[in-house]
């Protein structure tokens, strides 16, 4: 497994950094050049829109915190988050 940060590390709630898609989509290419059995896991300002970014430039597993824990319903913001809603 691969951890792309897509935030700055420390501090919950910020907001997903738009350079992170770049380099989540040319970490998928070179695993898939190289034949590498690696999941790639994206942590940082995750939310229903940063979800599908990073979704469609290859991540695998999405951490989502403060979209999450700040929402008022937090299954309804997890079905978002896999595209259900």
């Amino acid at each position: 497994m691969v951890l792309v940060m897509s935030v700055v590390p420390g501090e919950g709630g910020q907001a997903y950094i738009p350079e992170s898609t770049d380099k989540i989509r040319n970490l998928k290419k070179y695993i898939e050049e190289n034949h590498l059995d690696l999941d790639i896991e994206v942590d940082g300002g995750i939310n229903d829109k940063t979800a599908v970014l990073a979704t469609d430039a290859g991540a695998d597993i999405l951490v989502s915190g403060a979209y999450i824990l700040n929402s008022d319903d937090a299954k309804k913001a997890i079905r978002k988050l896999k595209g259900e809603v």
